[in-house]
């Protein structure tokens, strides 16, 4: 956490932390664990509606790396956008795997969401489903559900500016999970 904290994002960064504490601006009030992450992204969903002065919005996974100017470019191109925004890498839920409120939803994969005011205002953050789903469909379903799918602006991320597990380029290569809890 320090790492982020000592970086350009300084006071943009609001990590999603179990317990109270100096500096915690979102705390969901129960221990985290890797099976409890749906129940975490619920958190953090109502949280935001919270900030409202905040335009757009960034879901990062702590291994994961995105380039700076990637996200400047993003940020002026649907800064004030007329409808709600979810940039990600998208793809749907299968409906064997989701017999509910989540079956055949879109999502995107977690280790980077970007999206806008607009998408926060609808989000169905009372989402009712079974199970433990992973954190990303629970997010696709509030939106689907709050937003409804076709009123979304649907973004695809390039791949290319965005790093998950490990950064290589040129001759560095950084493990960026290296602290293994993943």
């Amino acid at each position: 956490m320090q790492f982020y904290q000592n970086t350009w994002l300084r006071n943009y960064l609001y990590p999603v932390c179990d317990w109270p504490g100096p500096g915690r601006k979102i705390v969901c009030h129960r221990t985290s664990t890797y099976r409890t992450l749906d129940k975490k992204t619920k958190c953090f969903a109502r949280a935001i509606k919270r900030f409202e002065d905040k335009e757009l919005f960034i879901k990062l996974d702590d291994d994961a790396l995105v380039d700076i100017d990637y996200v400047i470019g993003l940020i002026k191109k649907y800064q004030g956008y007329h409808k709600p925004v979810y940039i990600s890498d998208h793809e749907r839920t299968q409906p064997r795997n989701f017999p509910d409120s989540l079956n055949g939803v879109m999502y995107g994969n977690g280790k980077f969401y970007m999206f806008n005011r607009k998408l926060v205002q609808c989000l169905d953050t009372d989402i009712k489903y079974r199970g433990s789903p992973n954190e990303d469909s629970v997010f696709g379903g509030m939106v689907s559900n709050g937003c409804g799918e076709n009123n979304v602006e649907y973004v695809q991320e390039d791949d290319r500016w965005i790093w998950h597990k490990e950064y290589t380029n040129k001759n560095k290569h950084i493990d960026l999970s290296f602290i293994k809890n993943h």
